[in-house]
């Protein structure tokens, strides 16, 4: 009887853990990964990363046009985050539909 509460209870916790990045940033934001992680290796989180990628300066070409290669990183990597919200809440909220559907009172 209690699982769509508990899955409500889900979709609001992640919902929040991906959004809440801003103490993240203001207290870790140093942290920045340029190699592929091991198991044991540094690690950072997909906001830091964006704030890292947004504040970068343009990359200039041989010709002296500069590019604005890590403002479209960041960018990408806002969609991606925003993704993996949309489908963990989706998932959530099917879930919880189905298992509300299933009920007898």
């Amino acid at each position: 009887m209690s699982l769509p509460g508990i899955l409500t209870g889900t979709i609001l916790s992640l919902s929040r853990a991906i959004g809440e990045a801003a103490p993240l940033i203001l207290f870790g934001a140093n942290l920045f990964v340029n190699r592929d992680p091991s198991l044991f290796s540094r690690f950072t989180i997909l906001p830091m990363q964006i704030f890292d990628w947004a504040g970068r300066p343009p990359i200039t070409l041989d010709s002296g046009e500069p590019i604005e290669a890590w403002k479209a990183n960041a960018a990408m990597a806002s969609v991606v985050l925003l993704g993996a919200l949309m489908a963990m809440n989706g998932l959530a909220i099917y879930f919880r539909n189905r298992a509300q559907s299933r009920m007898r009172y």
